[in-house]
């Protein structure tokens, strides 16, 4: 009696196992079915990545950017927007994780789940795509880089819309190079989109942070007088300033980009307020744009000695940020402290409208501050002629990277034209000075996407 006991116990564990295989085993095909069906080892993909008879991938114009014949995968005639759009739009590869080509493969194939990609050409048809990226734009952005690297992006923050998204190095996906160990320095980064993907000590345009985090937990900041004297001890250390600045103002010390006035406040702040406020601006989150998610902006002063978060509050330090999370920053401080989350898919795929994500990041007040402050850094440092069109607000930085290198070059900000709502950012690896290298990238960019959105009202 023990033993049929046992023997009915060993059948019931051994069958509720085969059903709850059975049962992941079926999760697993419904879920992954589409990412298995892109792996090159399945038959029905022959040539091309799978591509040799997908759908068209059209630019927001109707441009052609990547199409399908005679069982090739063909990319538009002109090099330049083959080159500037390669990250965005991919190749016939998935090495570019994040490109449309990648992320929707299954959908342009026109694969299905009960018939996967067996059925015959006549009843299968791949699914076309229309972006919202402006491809001369982009071009504008690739032409404006010069042959540095880096990464360009500029979206509509009322609409979503990502008009322009540049990331360099690229090269042609109709001519892929074969990345040996004699030049792989020069394609070192060249499956990464950075827009997306990259990580950069932002330098100065990390003290909107501080500016934000000083707003909200200092009573009467702005009525402070601060003294800049080229460097200041802070935590045992020096912290040195690149010019003498005298006393100024808080407004003053932002557009003058002075370093002792962030360094001090970041002190003051501490560890846990200047966290909560960079966690607010996206630092240490991942936004998902494209069914991909960003690479996340690096804020941790936990270990952090005093002279350590002196050094942070001017975005050095250990600090990193991601070039999306920065226009996205910029796009909610425009947008009264509401994010429109940014997509660069118009139509062709079943999915929420770009735009239609929204999420508030700070308090409509702060975000009106900060933005008289942005504004006046143009006003009355950078000069209202840098951008001849669009009242723009902005910050530029520059961020040291050490090893005898020329600092990276950033430019972050947005428009405050109604018929132009546009945010941006541009990082420049190694470019030297923010307003001198990253500004006529941004200036570029931001003027060929303003006139599409005023053409298009």
């Amino acid at each position: 009696m023990t033993k049929i006991h046992f023997r009915t116990i060993l059948v019931l564990i051994i069958a509720l196992s085969v059903i709850f295989g059975m049962g992941l085993f079926v999760y697993r095909i419904i879920v992954h079915s589409d990412e298995w069906i892109q792996h090159t080892y399945n038959g029905h993909l022959a040539g091309n990545g799978g591509l040799a008879e997908a759908g068209i991938i059209y630019d927001r114009n109707g441009k052609v950017l990547a199409y399908s014949e005679n069982k090739l995968r063909l990319y538009n005639v002109d090099d330049i927007t083959r080159l500037s759009t390669l990250h965005v739009v991919g190749d016939d590869s998935m090495n570019i994780s994040s490109a449309i080509q990648s992320s929707y493969r299954s959908h342009l194939t026109g694969y299905q789940f009960f018939f996967g990609l067996g059925l015959p050409k006549s009843l299968r048809r791949g699914h076309d795509i229309t972006l919202t990226i402006d491809a001369d734009a982009c071009n504008t952005a690739y032409y404006a880089l010069d042959g540095y690297n880096g990464a360009v992006v500029v979206y509509n923050y009322k609409t979503g819309e990502v008009l322009c998204s540049v990331s360099t190095p690229t090269y042609d996906p109709l001519n892929p190079p074969e990345i040996t160990e004699e030049n792989e320095s020069e394609y070192d980064g060249v499956y990464v989109d950075k827009v997306l993907a990259g990580r950069y000590a932002p330098g100065s345009t990390f003290k909107v942070v501080t500016l934000a985090c000083a707003l909200e937990n200092i009573p009467d900041v702005e009525q402070e007088i601060f003294s800049c004297n080229g460097s200041k001890k802070i935590g045992g250390k020096e912290v040195t300033c690149m010019h003498v600045h005298g006393d100024l103002t808080l407004k003053e010390g932002l557009s003058q980009s002075c370093n002792i006035v962030f360094a001090e406040l970041a002190e003051r702040l501490g560890k846990d307020k200047m966290t909560k406020t960079a966690n607010e601006l996206g630092f240490n989150v991942s936004y998902e744009i494209n069914g991909t998610y960003t690479a996340k902006g690096n804020y941790n002063v936990s270990k952090a000695n005093t002279n350590d978060l002196a050094w942070s509050g001017i975005g050095q330090y250990t600090v990193e940020a991601n070039p999306m999370q920065m226009a996205i920053m910029c796009g909610a401080i425009a947008n009264d402290g509401v994010i429109v989350m940014p997509d660069e898919i118009r139509s062709g795929v079943t999915k929420l409208q770009a735009g239609s994500t929204q999420k508030r990041l700070i308090s409509a007040e702060l975000a009106r501050k900060l933005d008289e402050y942005m504004r006046y850094d143009v006003t009355n440092y950078y000069g209202d002629d840098l951008f001849p069109t669009l009242t723009v607000c902005a910050k530029t930085g520059t961020a040291e990277v050490g090893e005898g290198k020329e600092p990276h070059a950033w430019m972050i900000g947005y428009a405050q034209d109604e018929d132009a709502p546009l945010a941006f950012a541009v990082i420049v690896e190694n470019g030297g000075y923010g307003y001198s290298t990253a500004g006529p990238v941004a200036v570029s960019a931001m003027e060929a996407c303003a006139l599409i959105t005023r053409n298009a009202t």
